[in-house]
């Protein structure tokens, strides 16, 4: 087995926030702590604002906020521009990285499309200095993110930029929304042509989707998202507990899905977050309860207090949403989608169900948890696969560096 390699001293982490509004800021701060946590010396750059998560505080961690506003914080042809091409995020991403050059330094991007927007990818060509991408999502081809026909309400099939793709009225916002992106995608195209870069996916699945529209110049590895919670007390469980529904409230993650089947299955459930698919949920399963976003320590204790199993039923091929593995860690059993790639690490009937993201197929998984004793087994099994793989800060970082000392010796 290959030893982990000597520290390289320095790595810059890029994301559009320094507050995360989502999950790839999130896994950017997360990432950097554990990097930080591992001996790495990290500047965590980010477009907008100068406001930093607390997670950052930290010796090893140097945060430089630029202090700008995200491309659709203006409005009209200010917001089109800085959405195509955002001038002044790539002349201080440059600045930035030049400041900071070296040989030791290699180059981490997680987030671009909210601020850095296409502009920042020369910027990292030109910058002499291996980089990498994780592909959180799938804008790097897709011009919705996501490979989602949301005017049909399922997975879209379609090659990104096709004649078929262009005429689709796929995007959740409006026909003008999509022709902005459709422009961004090919923007981006030209702007990657020629780049010879990491892409990090976080689950097989997230490579499979991606990997056929990738510019030839991408290396490619998975690196599972990390993982922030502590080994504590085994979930409890109840008997009479809720299904949990954790995540933004929308068509594509599941979110009246999960509400269909808990009614159709005779569960109590409970969703934590918001979005526009509420009023969806309240029409599904009037009983249901619904309590705002809530902390990494928050939804630790509901899933440890008050869960009986945990659903994402997402609808769109979602990279690795971190609740399945979150579920795991605390005891929970989980009930994940065929389409997402966080349910890669569940066992069918051990320690999960991966079901089909439809209503009927998650209410029969709920019918057969609902057996006496069974949720607690598949809980227990659970627990004891996560903590003896854990996703840890630990393993995470581990994981990178050995990425970044490939990067940095020329290595495939």
């Amino acid at each position: 087995m290959k030893s982990i390699p000597q520290l390289p001293p320095r790595v810059a982490i890029l994301a559009d926030y320094g507050l995360p509004d989502g999950g790839a800021p999130k896994v950017a701060v997360e990432s950097a702590r554990a990097l930080a946590e591992a001996g790495l010396r990290v500047h965590y750059l980010f477009a907008v604002g100068d406001e930093a998560d607390p997670l950052l505080d930290h010796p090893s961690i140097e945060r430089v906020g630029f202090g700008l506003e995200g491309v659709w914080a203006a409005s009209g042809a200010k917001a089109l521009a800085r959405g195509l091409w955002n001038r002044a995020a790539a002349a201080r991403l440059s600045r930035e990285l030049a400041a900071r050059d070296g040989p030791d330094l290699v180059v981490h991007l997680h987030q671009w499309s909210k601020a850095f927007s296409p502009a920042a990818f020369p910027v990292l060509h030109r910058c002499g200095r291996p980089w990498a991408i994780t592909l959180h999502d799938h804008f790097l081809a897709c011009p919705t993110g996501v490979f989602h026909r949301f005017d049909l309400d399922e997975p879209c099939a379609l090659r990104p930029l096709s004649v078929a793709c262009l005429a689709a009225r796929c995007d959740p916002r409006s026909p003008a929304h999509k022709a902005v992106r459709v422009a961004r995608t090919a923007i981006l195209r030209r702007a990657l042509a020629g780049a010879d870069f990491r892409a990090i996916h976080v689950s097989d699945l997230g490579r499979r989707t991606i990997a056929p529209h990738l510019p030839p110049g991408a290396r490619q590895r998975i690196v599972a998202n990390p993982v922030r919670i502590a080994r504590g007390e085994r979930a409890a469980l109840p008997g009479d507990g809720p299904v949990v529904y954790v995540g933004r409230f929308t068509r594509e993650k599941g979110a009246a899905v999960a509400a269909r089947a808990a009614a159709r299955a005779g569960w109590p459930a409970l969703f934590v977050g918001d979005g526009p698919a509420e009023a969806d949920i309240r029409a599904a399963h009037p009983g249901a309860e619904i309590a705002p976003w809530a902390t990494p320590a928050e939804i630790d204790r509901i899933l440890r207090t008050r869960a009986r199993a945990l659903i994402a039923p997402s609808r769109w091929p979602e990279t690795g949403p971190l609740t399945i593995y979150e579920a795991m860690a605390a005891g929970v059993p989980a009930i994940g989608s065929t389409l997402s790639g966080a349910a890669e690490r569940l066992t069918e009937g051990v320690t999960g169900f991966v079901v089909a993201p439809t209503p009927d197929a998650n209410a029969l998984a709920l019918a057969a948890l609902a057996v006496p004793g069974r949720a607690k087994a598949m809980g227990a099994a659970a627990h004891d696969d996560y903590w003896a793989r854990p996703q840890d800060f630990a393993a995470h970082a581990a994981a990178l560096l050995r990425l970044y000392d490939d990067m940095l010796d020329g290595r495939d």
